[in-house]
């Protein structure tokens, strides 16, 4: 297949600046999340109230796709990202420079609101701006969410050591949205690619037609995946230090992140095989969940935590990709919806680990946890049978 420019011809760096948009949300996930005990202990938060504080945030984070998932459509992507690159811009240096509780969480609720807002919208202007290249720039497009959450913590960890105040956080993503901001304002919109000498083999577009079952099948997937990830990512520290009396859990958790990075950039540049990959990271991920809940050592759940984080990270490129045979000229509503899975996921099955762990113990919380993926695996193939229906026979 040949690929042709039809941009302008003035350089283009439009899919750097969408990478850049995923970085600052990772980052903001992974440094809100390290900041919260700084943020309490300033507020003079209980428990409770921490998980309130953090609870605003993921609201908005689903509110976030329902509300404006088809006004990005008819407004127009572009528009649409510098819009909400601005509004985080104020709302974090309103933070950087509040002092107000009410004020603090007033503004966390609108940075929820944008930064979900940017994440579907910039998936659906990569998807329509370069509709030759969109399955590998997908690729690398979510690894940098998982590059800005694992490197966040870090740079916390740092300034904070040296007598910087929690507050830094959003004094750095002000300044990051603005250079991402001012980056949208100076590029030109328009399609950046066409297809010539396409083959039989390649998936087409489905004609402008929004498949709302595939795009819902694919949500089920979302929501499982990313309700698991953040189960996981919550207990699996307590689970080593309560059940095996380990202090690695941390390590753990940073291999379990750190490998997603090259996982999903992998599944990018085997995007033909999407939905190959997809269901093999479905029926990976409980099986070696089952196993890590009967392991009897830290090294061994390290290890374990490479294979399940490079099944986690393909899921997502992967339903990425194969969305945009559903999502026809819808799409950011059909990546909001996407968005808004993951939101439900990520309240939904946190809560549920914790009432499962009470109940039944780690271990068992954990193989229940995973056995959601059955549902997963039972989507999978419903998808894979829609595609075939469409004609869309890749892979």
């Amino acid at each position: 297949m040949e690929t042709k420019r039809i941009f302008n011809g003035k350089r283009d760096y439009l899919y750097l600046l969408l990478f850049l948009v995923i970085f600052i949300n990772g980052f903001e996930s992974g440094g809100y999340q390290a900041s919260l005990w700084s943020i309490g202990n300033t507020y003079d938060l209980s428990k409770t109230s921490m998980g309130i504080f953090a609870s605003v945030e993921l609201t908005a984070t689903m509110l976030a796709p329902i509300i404006l998932g088809s006004w990005a459509d008819h407004t127009g992507k572009k528009k649409s990202i510098e819009i909400m690159l601005v509004l985080q811009a104020l709302a974090t240096v309103w933070i950087f420079l509040s002092k107000s509780q009410t004020s603090f969480l007033l503004a966390v609720f609108i940075v929820g609101l944008t930064t979900s807002a940017l994440q579907f919208i910039s998936i659906a202007m990569l998807a329509d701006e370069y509709p030759v290249s969109h399955s590998s720039k997908i690729g690398y497009m979510t690894s940098m969410y998982a590059l800005g959450a694992f490197t966040a913590p870090l740079i916390v960890h740092w300034y904070m050591e040296i007598g910087f105040s929690w507050r830094t956080l959003f004094l750095l993503l002000a300044l990051t949205s603005i250079v991402a901001a001012i980056g949208m304002f100076t590029t030109m919109e328009g399609i950046r690619e066409s297809r010539s000498n396409t083959t039989g083999e390649e998936i087409e577009g489905n004609g402008g037609e929004f498949v709302l079952l595939g795009v819902v099948l694919l949500a089920v997937i979302m929501c499982i995946y990313v309700g698991f990830e953040n189960g996981f990512s919550f207990f699996i520290d307590s689970y080593l230090k309560d059940e095996l009396g380990d202090s690695k859990g941390k390590l753990a958790l940073s291999v379990f992140w750190a490998v997603m990075i090259p996982a999903r950039i992998l599944v990018g540049h085997f995007s033909e095989h999407t939905k190959k990959i997809l269901l093999g990271s479905v029926i990976a991920i409980p099986l070696l969940t089952t196993v890590i809940a009967s392991a009897t050592d830290g090294i061994s759940i390290i290890l374990l935590c490479i294979p399940l984080g490079m099944a986690s990270g393909a899921i997502y490129p992967s339903v990425l990709t194969i969305l945009m045979n559903f999502s026809g000229k819808r799409t950011a509503m059909a990546t909001g919806l996407i968005t808004a899975a993951t939101g439900l996921g990520a309240n939904v099955f946190t809560a549920m680990t914790g009432f499962l762990v009470d109940i039944f113990g780690f271990r068992n919380a954990l193989v229940i946890l995973a056995s959601f993926f059955m549902i997963s695996i039972i989507s999978v193939l419903q998808v894979k049978h829609l595609l075939i229906r469409l004609g869309k026979r890749k892979d």
